[in-house]
C-alpha cells in the first residue's frame, strides 16, 4: 500500500475534525440532558402528587417552615412549624425525640414572587439604560478616543465576576445610599451586571439595519430621532429581544449579587404588605437561587432537604423557561412583521 496523498490526508484531517466537533457537541448535549432529567425527575416528585389536583398546592403556595420529625404511636410523623406548634399544645412529646430540619417544610411562594420581581425590575432598568446607550453609541457618537474607551470599558465589565457586582452593590446601594437590603438595591445591582451584554447586543442589532433606511427617512425630511424611532429601532427589536433573553437567564440565576443586596434567607411578608406604597421598593425578598443555595449548603443534608432542593430547582427552571419562552414568542412575532 502506498502512502496517502496530500488530498487524502486533508480528507482524513477533515473527518477527524468533524468527529471531534460532533462528539464535543453530543457530550455537551448529554451532560445538559442528564442535569435536566435529574432535576426534572426528582423535582417533579415534590411538585406533583398522585392524588387530585395532582399538584402539591401547599409547596407552591406556602411559605418556608422548619420541619419537625418525631415518632408517635410507633410511627414517624413529619409536621411543619405551624402545625407542630398547634399539635404540641394538646400533646406531650419529649424534646430529645424531636428532630428539626430548617426550611424543609411549607412552600416556596415567597421565593417565586421575589424571583419574578427581581427579574422584572432589573430587566426593565437594564433594557432602558442599555438600549439608550446603544442608540447613542450607534447613531449619535463619533468613533473618537472617548467612545473607544467606553466600548473597551463595556467589554471589560462583561467579564467581571458576579460576586464583584454584589460587593459593589452592597457598598454603593445598601450602605452609601442607605437603601438597605431591598428590591431597589437588587434591581440596580442586577441591572448593572447584565447591562454590558445588552448594550453590546443592542448596538450590533442597530448597526445591522441597512443604512438605506436611515438615508431614505432623512431624505424625506425626518429628523434623526424620528428616523431612529420609526425606521431603525423597530427593525433592530428582534436582536434586542434576543439579548434580553440571555439577560433574563443570567439575572434569574444569580445568587452572589442578591445575597448582599436584596435576598433574605426567610421572609414571609410580601413586599406589598407595607404601610406606604413607596416602602415597596425598600423591602427585601426571598429568591429561588438564594433559597436553593441556603438549603443546599447552610443546613445538614438529608432526605427532607433533598426534597426541597430538587423541588425548588424544578420550579426555578420552569419559571425561567416560561419567561424566556414569552420573550422568544414576542421576538418571533416582531421578526415576522418587520422584514426588509
Amino acid at each position: 500500500m502506498g502512502l496517502p496523498t496530500s488530498k487524502g490526508r486533508r480528507r482524513l484531517s477533515e473527518r477527524i475534525a468533524f468527529w471531534m466537533f460532533r462528539l464535543a457537541t453530543y457530550f455537551v448535549l448529554a451532560c445538559a440532558t442528564y442535569v435536566f432529567l435529574d432535576i426534572g425527575i426528582k423535582g417533579s416528585r415534590t411538585v406533583f402528587t398522585r392524588l387530585p389536583p395532582f399538584v402539591n398546592v401547599e409547596f407552591l403556595t406556602g411559605s418556608p417552615e422548619t420541619l419537625y420529625v418525631f415518632a408517635w404511636d410507633g410511627k414517624k410523623v413529619t409536621m411543619g412549624d405551624r402545625e407542630f406548634r398547634a399539635w404540641r399544645a394538646t400533646h406531650q412529646v419529649n424534646d430529645a425525640d424531636v428532630t428539626s430540619v430548617a426550611y424543609s417544610a411549607g412552600g416556596i411562594l415567597p421565593c417565586i414572587v421575589g424571583t419574578g420581581l427581581l427579574v422584572i425590575g432589573s430587566m426593565a432598568l437594564a433594557l432602558f439604560i442599555g438600549i439608550s446607550s446603544a442608540i447613542y453609541l450607534s447613531e449619535y457618537s463619533r468613533n473618537g478616543r472617548i467612545v473607544r474607551l467606553v466600548r473597551i470599558a463595556i467589554l471589560n465589565l462583561a467579564g467581571v465576576p458576579s460576586i464583584v457586582f454584589g460587593l459593589f452593590g452592597f457598598g454603593l446601594f445598601v450602605i452609601f445610599f442607605g437603601w438597605n437590603v431591598s428590591l431597589l438595591a437588587g434591581w440596580c445591582t442586577l441591572g448593572l451586571m447584565v447591562l454590558p451584554a445588552i448594550i453590546t447586543a443592542s448596538e450590533e442589532s442597530l448597526r445591522a439595519v441597512p443604512q438605506g433606511l436611515r438615508e431614505g427617512s432623512l431624505a424625506l425630511g425626518a429628523s434623526r430621532w424620528q428616523t431612529i424611532r420609526k425606521n431603525v429601532l423597530p427593525y433592530a427589536l428582534p436582536g434586542i429581544l434576543t439579548s434580553s433573553i440571555l439577560g433574563i437567564a443570567r439575572v434569574a440565576g444569580e445568587t452572589a449579587p442578591i445575597m448582599f443586596t436584596a435576598a433574605y434567607a426567610v421572609r414571609d411578608t410580601m413586599p406589598w404588605h407595607v404601610g406606604r406604597w413607596t416602602d415597596f421598593f425598600f423591602q427585601g425578598v426571598m429568591a429561588l437561587p438564594y433559597h436553593i443555595y441556603v438549603v443546599s449548603s447552610k443546613i445538614p443534608q438529608n432526605e427532607y432537604t433533598a426534597r426541597v432542593q430538587y423541588g425548588s430547582a424544578f420550579v426555578f427552571l420552569i419559571l425561567v423557561m416560561m419567561i424566556a419562552l414569552a420573550s422568544i414568542v414576542l421576538r418571533n412575532r416582531v421578526r415576522a412583521r418587520l422584514q426588509w
